[in-house]
């Protein structure tokens, strides 16, 4: 049903409002696995530095 509404638009300034909050959707969660991700990295290796 959304696509059919997008497909039907002329100017398509809401289909792009859509693509650019499916790309804000995906990236999110990478983003936050990358930043858990470098802490957990800084982490260990303070601990490998101390030991």
């Amino acid at each position: 049903m959304c696509r059919a509404v997008l497909e039907n638009e002329e100017g398509g300034v809401k289909a792009e409002a859509v693509n650019d909050g499916i790309v804000y959707l995906m990236a999110f969660p990478y983003l936050l696995v990358g930043i858990l991700g470098y802490i957990i990295y800084k982490s260990r290796q303070k601990k490998k530095i101390k030991a």
